[in-house]
């Protein structure tokens, strides 16, 4: 007989027969009720044994977070809160459990005590949501690109460049870290290292990306990318992962068009498909929305968040312009923000952003063409002289989701901008080949995914929509 999973004995078209099912024992009272999860599904379905005749033992050993091989009738239920139910014909506990240390009782977790428990936190409901989200997440991802005519592309995770210029980099070596090689003036000889040259986890996939869409046309990365940033914020990771498609002949109108359409895709995609795990994780955070004092409360629900984004024209406004719109916003004036706008050229942070898009537009936002001395050295410059042809994304409760720019194909330009920053055309040789050989326009965006996992799913710490997070002194499982 073949094995069924919760989610296919809960559909509404499934017949009445004979079953079998395996699962975790989510709960078991009165000696009789089983809420059995496979993970296949937010709900469980309840099995009903028949205590008298099943062994003492047997009872004994079905506690929370058994797993358990049933065999039995699917029949309507006779109770309320579900339709159909198993009545138990056979159950079998398969391997060890004990109840006396299994962490995830049946109550209520914090977070903080779920994340020291993260190999087992997705036995929960609120977990087992959020990572199946994330699973059609990415698969919506890759749909979308591969409908589109674009190719997937693996960068490499060890580099010997920085493409973002940040200098937090992981080191990646196989010297001797207690007696490495050194020159004449002490440093250590990287030329003796595995690579022969200094070496670090990849902070971006952008720049290999590039030289892909010089030949292919259209592609993309998607894959785990690195930052040492010391930092402990319920935003921040060491290690995460990047969206990165790189177009060529696409100027940033263009790049713009094509951000809007993917993200409106794979919100729609996880609305019609995740239903049931998008439900309950807005039913989640409308209980915890009670507890806010008025002010603190959001404006929207989950889903309507999410369609607030996929239904809505994104608004295409230039740097400029939204410094006036901040500069003049009574927030600004009466210094509510904690970063008050005070002139053109500075960086935005998120309580702009957020001002943009909830109370300014009430849409979600593009912005465009932003100071060139506060973006990175690959985008293209405007004939302004000032001013990059970059743009970001902002979204509602979270600001900016997206950043991309349309690159610096001129080859003396792209030069003169790396002399400013002080970065080695040598190492970077490679990179401006692409400017002497049949350059043209391009163009790309980068999109954070645990970011997108925190918006579609409401989680209030990014550390929360990763399997095992990576941060500073924490390297568990």
């Amino acid at each position: 007989m073949k094995t069924s999973t919760v989610a296919e004995l809960l559909s509404k078209n499934i017949k009445l027969h004979d079953i079998e099912i395996k699962g975790w024992v989510r709960t078991f009272r009165a000696n009789r009720f089983i809420a059995l999860n496979d993970g296949s599904t937010i709900h469980n379905i309840q099995c009903v044994v028949d205590f008298e005749k099943t062994e003492e033992e047997t009872l004994k050993r079905i506690t929370t977070g058994a797993a358990v091989h049933i065999k039995g009738e699917l029949v309507e239920s006779q109770g309320k809160g579900q339709q159909v139910e198993i009545q138990v014909k056979s159950i079998v506990i398969l391997g060890d459990s004990d109840p006396e240390t299994y962490p995830i009782q049946p109550k209520k977790h914090s977070f903080e005590f779920l994340r020291e428990n993260a190999h087992l936190r997705t036995r929960t409901s609120t977990f087992s949501a959020v990572m199946r989200l994330r699973s059609s997440l990415s698969f919506a991802i890759h749909k979308y690109f591969n409908e589109n005519g674009f190719y997937y592309m693996h960068t490499p995770i060890v580099t010997g460049s920085d493409a973002e210029g940040a200098g937090e980099m992981f080191r990646v070596s196989t010297l001797d870290e207690k007696n490495p090689p050194l020159n004449e003036d002490g440093s250590v000889n990287y030329k003796e290292d595995f690579f022969g040259k200094e070496t670090n986890l990849t902070v971006s996939g952008q720049l290999e990306a590039e030289t892909y869409a010089m030949s292919l046309g259209k592609v993309y990365t998607f894959g785990p990318t690195f930052r040492a940033e010391n930092s402990n914020t319920s935003r921040h990771l060491a290690e995460f992962w990047m969206i990165e498609p790189e177009v060529a002949f696409m100027d940033l109108a263009g790049n713009m068009d094509l951000a809007e359409d993917f993200l409106k895709s794979i919100l729609n995609y996880v609305l019609e498909q995740n239903k049931d795990d998008l439900e309950f994780l807005e039913a989640r955070l409308l209980d915890e929305e009670k507890v806010k004092p008025q002010a603190e409360r959001s404006e929207m629900s989950l889903i309507e968040k999410l369609k607030f984004v996929a239904d809505n024209h994104f608004k295409r406004v230039s740097y400029t312009e939204a410094i006036d719109i901040l500069k003049n916003s009574k927030p600004n004036k009466k210094k509510k923000f904690k970063y008050i706008i005070e002139e053109w050229g500075a960086d935005l942070q998120s309580e702009h952003e957020r001002f943009l898009v909830e109370k300014h537009f009430k849409c979600p936002v593009i912005l465009f063409d932003y100071p060139a001395n506060i973006k990175a050295f690959y985008m293209r410059l405007n004939e302004d002289g000032k001013t990059v042809r970059a743009m970001d994304i902002l979204f509602p409760g979270i600001g900016e989701m997206v950043g991309g720019s349309q690159r610096e194909e001129r080859l003396e330009v792209l030069k003169e901008k790396m002399k400013a920053l002080d970065i080695d055309e040598e190492e970077l040789w490679w990179y401006l080949d692409l400017r002497k050989y049949g350059t043209a326009v391009h163009s790309g965006f980068g999109l954070g995914f645990e970011r997108l996992v925190m918006f579609v799913t409401g989680m209030g710490n990014i550390r929360d929509v990763i399997p095992y997070p990576r941060t500073p002194q924490n390297a568990e499982f």
